[in-house]
C-alpha cells in the first residue's frame, strides 16, 4: 500500500512540475472579447446556445493536443517548423497577418481592462497605462517558472463566473438540457453567434504559443502524456468558463429582455437583477481575463516571430540575449495600449479586424498543422493514426466552414 501511494505521489508531483502550457493557452482564450460574445449569447438567447460548447471542446481538444504532441516530440515551436517544411515567403506572410490579428486581439483586451475597472468609477487613463506597465514588468523582468506561476494564479480568478451563475438562480434542469439538446434556428443572429461561439473557439495564436510552450518548458518525448491531460484540462476549463457566463446572463438578462452590446454591460445589468455581488464577480472576472490576455497574446506574438526567422527567444532570455523578442512584446503592448488612450476612437471596427485576420490565418494554420503532423521525418512514431485524421479532417472541415461565414459576417460588419 505505501509503495503504491508513493507511485501516486511521484506521479502527481510530476504532472504539476508540467502543467501549465495547456492550462494557460485554453483559459486565455476567454478574453475580453470572448466573454462578450457568451454574455450576449446568453442574453439574447439564454440556454439556446448552451449545446455549442460541447462540439468546442471537442475541437479545440484535437487542436492543441496535436500541437502540444509536437512541442514534446520535435523540441520546436509551430512557427519554426513551418519554416523548415514550408517557403520563406509563406512563413513571412503567415507572421506578418499573425501579428496584426493579435494587436488587434490585444487592442481589445485593453478595451476590456478599460471597461471593467470604469464600472467601479476608476478611469482607463490610470488603469490601461498601470496594466500595460505590470503585465510588461512582469514579463521582461520574470523568469519562465515565475510568470507561468502568477498566470497560472490568474486561472483560478475565473472561478467568479461560476459563483456568478449560482447567484443568478437558474433552472439547473432546463439548463442541463440545453446543453444536450442542440436546437438550430435559421435565424440571421443566432446563426452569427453560433459561428462566434465555435468558430473563435480556436484562435490562431493559440496554437504558437502552446507549442512554444511546451518546448520553452522542456517537456519531451517522455513526458508528453502529461502535456496532454495539461491540454485537455486547458480546454475543458476554457468551455466550463464559457458555460457558467451564458448560464449566468440566460438567467438574468434574457429572461427581463435586457440587451447588451459588450462584456461591461453585462456586469452592470446584472447589478439589479441578480445582486450586487454577481456584478462585482462577474466585473473582476473581466478586468482578470482582460489582464491576463493582454499578457499572453503580445507573448505569443514575440515567441512566434522569434522562432519563425531563428532569433533568440525565451522568458528566461535577458535583454541582451534576445533583443528582438522582448521588443516584440513591449512593443506590442505599447501600441496596444496607446489606442485605448485616443479620446472617442471606435474600438468596435478593431475587434472586428482582428475576427478578420484570424479568419484568414486559420485555415493555413490548420492545414500547416496537418501537414507536420503526419510528416514522418518530423513526427515518427508519433504521427496521427488514420482514425485521427479522418476526426480531425472533418473537425478541421468543419472549423473553416465556421470561420469562412464567421470572416464574411465580420468583413460585412466593417
Amino acid at each position: 500500500m505505501g509503495s503504491w501511494l508513493r507511485y501516486r505521489w511521484s506521479r502527481l508531483t510530476l504532472f504539476l512540475a508540467i502543467m501549465g502550457p495547456g492550462i494557460i493557452t485554453g483559459n486565455v482564450d476567454n478574453d475580453a472579447n470572448g466573454i462578450a460574445t457568451y454574455s450576449v449569447a446568453g442574453a439574447e438567447f439564454g440556454y439556446g446556445l448552451l449545446w455549442t460548447l460541447f462540439f468546442s471542446t471537442v475541437t479545440l481538444a484535437l487542436v492543441q493536443e496535436m500541437v502540444a504532441r509536437m512541442g514534446a516530440v520535435t523540441g520546436k515551436g509551430l512557427a519554426d517548423l513551418i519554416r523548415e517544411r514550408f517557403r520563406v515567403r509563406l512563413t513571412v506572410l503567415v507572421m506578418s497577418i499573425l501579428v496584426l490579428a493579435n494587436w488587434a486581439n490585444t487592442v481589445g483586451d485593453f478595451a476590456g481592462v478599460a471597461g471593467s475597472m470604469e464600472i467601479f468609477g476608476v478611469s482607463r487613463y490610470l488603469t490601461v497605462p498601470l496594466a500595460a506597465l505590470l503585465v510588461g514588468v512582469l514579463v521582461v523582468r520574470g523568469s519562465y517558472r515565475v510568470v507561468e506561476r502568477v498566470f497560472l494564479g490568474a486561472t483560478l480568478i475565473y472561478v467568479t463566473y461560476i459563483v456568478s451563475a449560482v447567484l443568478a438562480d437558474p433552472p439547473w434542469g432546463q439548463v442541463l438540457r440545453a446543453t444536450v439538446t442542440p436546437a438550430f434556428r435559421f435565424e440571421a443572429r443566432y446563426l452569427a453567434l453560433v459561428v462566434g461561439l465555435v468558430g473563435t473557439t480556436v484562435a490562431p495564436w493559440m496554437q504558437f504559443y502552446q507549442q512554444a510552450a511546451v518546448v520553452d518548458k522542456g517537456i519531451g518525448e517522455k513526458d508528453y502524456a502529461y502535456a496532454r491531460l495539461d491540454t485537455y484540462l486547458g480546454v475543458i476549463s476554457l468551455n466550463a468558463v464559457a458555460f457558467f457566463i451564458v448560464v449566468a446572463c440566460g438567467a438574468t438578462l434574457f429572461v427581463h429582455g435586457v440587451r447588451i452590446q459588450d462584456a461591461k454591460d453585462a456586469a452592470v445589468a446584472l447589478a439589479p437583477l441578480a445582486g450586487q455581488y454577481a456584478s462585482t464577480l462577474f466585473a473582476i472576472g473581466l478586468l482578470n481575463a482582460a489582464v491576463f490576455s493582454v499578457a499572453i497574446i503580445p507573448l505569443s506574438t514575440a515567441y512566434t516571430v522569434c522562432e519563425a526567422f531563428g532569433w533568440e527567444a525565451g522568458l528566461d532570455r535577458t535583454v541582451r540575449e534576445a533583443p528582438i523578442f522582448v521588443g516584440l512584446y513591449t512593443g506590442m503592448i505599447v501600441l496596444s495600449a496607446l489606442v485605448i488612450l485616443v479620446p472617442g476612437i471606435p474600438l468596435i471596427p478593431v475587434m472586428l479586424l482582428s475576427q478578420v485576420l484570424n479568419g484568414i490565418l486559420l485555415p493555413f494554420v490548420l492545414i500547416f498543422i496537418v501537414l507536420l503532423i503526419n510528416d514522418r521525418q518530423v513526427m515518427g512514431e508519433y504521427r496521427n493514426s488514420k482514425t485521427l485524421n479522418v476526426v480531425s479532417g472533418l473537425t478541421i472541415l468543419v472549423i473553416m466552414v465556421l470561420t469562412s461565414l464567421l470572416l464574411w459576417t465580420s468583413v460585412a460588419t466593417l
